[in-house]
């Protein structure tokens, strides 16, 4: 007896799909490094810091808990502070009067020095709740940088306000350990809020 012929059959589709697709969140999760000494969370806040600004929590859920809370809360904020105050630094330097695409805002930058001088604690102040919460301190900096606020006065903000807050971070790390999945989706978020934001000011400046 002749057997029917069989059509050839080939994977489903949803079998196939890019490696990067079909990785779980766990297992990307798993390319982080484990484990990493105080010396090198310090240097990854410190260059975080310098640039971007924008993984400091991150890291902190992500390696602070292996270390006692106090540690990362001086040596912490210590790199931190450092490397907002180079950050400060080079905003400074990108919004000096002497540079011709900053000429346009001479008369919002003489505005801003003029309100930090007239209340320099009230910029203290600012800056260091700024740096004591998880929101974004971008605006602060600026108004610092624009406004010419004194860099050891900066520092000293920065890491007052540092020390409790990376602090408690580690501490809750201790007691209310984050998964690998949640660090990596909150590492996302932030890439999205930052290029949303970017394409958000983009189409401001685009009708004018």
């Amino acid at each position: 007896m002749c057997r029917p012929l069989r059509r050839p059959t080939f994977p489903i589709r949803s079998q196939t799909v890019p490696a990067v697709l079909a990785l779980s969140i766990q297992e990307i999760a798993r390319l982080v490094p484990p484990d990493l000494p105080l010396v090198a969370l310090c240097g990854l806040l410190f260059l975080d810091n310098a640039t971007l600004a924008a993984f400091t929590t991150p890291l902190l859920l992500a390696y602070a808990p292996r270390f006692e809370p106090w540690q990362v809360g001086v040596f912490g904020a210590l790199s931190a502070g450092a490397g907002s105050t180079i950050q400060l630094v080079a905003i400074r330097w990108i919004v000096a009067p002497e540079r011709r695409w900053a000429r346009r805002f001479a008369a919002q930058r003489a505005r801003l020095e003029r309100a930090v001088a007239s209340s320099p604690s009230a910029s203290f102040l600012a800056i260091l709740i700024a740096r004591a919460t998880p929101l974004p301190d971008g605006p602060v900096k600026l108004v610092a940088a624009a406004g010419r606020y004194p860099l050891r006065l900066y520092f000293l903000a920065v890491l007052l306000g540092g020390i409790p807050y990376f602090a408690l971070l580690a501490w809750l790390g201790h007691e209310f350990p984050v998964p690998p999945w949640a660090l990596l989706a909150l590492v996302v978020a932030v890439v999205l809020v930052f290029v949303v934001e970017r394409w958000r000011k983009r189409g401001r400046r685009a009708p004018g």
